[in-house]
């Protein structure tokens, strides 16, 4: 699973500190098969808690696997596993589809 967790937002001002990151917007993402022909993803959004401001990370400093690591400790164990098994759904029912789109006539 690859987690793109770019995109924030932030408060300019919170206490003594600058651009505090109080929401991600994440994405993720699986790919499987030789060629990565299958392929899943979700996105969402996850709010951090900003309450306690002790251990804070300048903005500029601040890296992706941080963010990351802070995202799935708010969403919390189980829901990280249950996003996993969707992507594992997603991926299972493009390798042996239940459904089919047809056109009529075509």
């Amino acid at each position: 699973m690859e987690w793109d967790v770019k995109t924030v937002d932030v408060y300019p001002t919170k206490e003594d500190h600058s651009n505090v990151i109080y929401n991600v917007h994440w994405r993720v993402s699986k790919t499987e098969g030789e060629d990565e022909e299958y392929s899943a993803s979700s996105y969402g959004t996850q709010t951090l808690n900003t309450d306690e401001l002790g251990s804070f990370i300048d903005f500029d400093k601040v890296t992706t696997e941080e963010v990351q690591a802070w995202v799935i400790d708010a969403m919390g164990e189980e829901a990280v596993t249950e996003l996993a098994a969707n992507l594992d759904a997603q991926i299972e029912d493009q390798k042996n589809p239940t459904s089919e789109t047809k056109t009529i006539g075509e």
